[in-house]
């Protein structure tokens, strides 16, 4: 399964926190190793915001929410996702459907 793992910081307080934040999520993350059956297809930063987006092929739910809990300072969404040219047939097979059925 294909997850679009997005996040943005979480408030801090005073520029000195953001700052502390900043170093302490840095320092965590030089020492993160993704596992093993966590398959980073893309890895990107907003430019000009402290966030970004990772799409990721992982068969396990439970080491996606474990990879967003290992940063806490920032809020994180994971949405499942497929390939457009899977959700193209998918919808023409089901327009066709729709249109196969008896109308009263």
């Amino acid at each position: 399964m294909k997850y679009m793992v997005s996040w943005i910081e979480r408030p801090q307080g005073s520029p000195v926190e953001y700052e502390n934040a900043q170093k302490r999520i840095l320092d965590v993350f030089s020492q993160w190793k993704a596992p093993a059956n966590f398959k980073i297809e893309l890895f990107v930063v907003r430019v000009g915001e402290w966030g970004g987006h990772m799409l990721v092929d992982c068969d396990d739910p439970v080491a996606v929410h474990k990879a967003c809990s290992t940063f806490p300072a920032f809020e994180f969404q994971a949405r499942p996702v497929i390939a457009i040219e899977e959700a193209v047939r998918v919808e023409l097979e089901a327009i066709a459907w729709r249109d196969g059925l008896k109308r009263d």
